[in-house]
């Protein structure tokens, strides 16, 4: 005797609505050693769910001087014009990069919490020391 398999069991989990309207991106300075704006100085979340967009900014430690650039960008609120802007500015001493959502984000901070752990786990740790160019 053959039995079908129980398809609602096995059937993937779609992302809620409230997932789907979160997007990140990781900041990005002027890398001296590097020559580009390649160095990560915090992740950027946005709820677009919400008006206005809920926002959280994730710092990477001691960075302050070196993400004045972004500090002086980010107000109160920032909103996808902002970020459009931004992205059409990108090469100079600024950039930003798209991050993927990570599976298990409990909410909007711990989404930008979780980036923010893997830029200081793998991809900081492999950059040049910034040096003076």
């Amino acid at each position: 005797m053959t039995t079908e398999p129980d398809t609602t069991e096995a059937q993937t989990a779609e992302p809620s609505p409230a997932v789907a309207a979160w997007r990140l991106w990781i900041l990005l300075v002027w890398h001296p050693a590097i020559g580009l704006p390649v160095d990560p100085v915090a992740v950027l979340a946005l709820n677009e769910s919400q008006q206005p967009a809920e926002r959280v900014v994730r710092w990477v430690p001691l960075v302050y001087e070196t993400a004045d650039p972004w500090r002086e960008r980010l107000s109160e609120t920032t909103t996808n014009e902002d970020i459009e802007r931004w992205i059409q500015q990108s090469g100079g001493a600024c950039s930003l990069e798209p991050a993927v959502i990570p599976e298990g984000a409990l909410d909007l901070t711990h989404a930008a919490d979780l980036v923010l752990n893997e830029l200081l786990a793998e991809v900081i740790p492999a950059l040049p020391p910034r040096g003076d160019g």
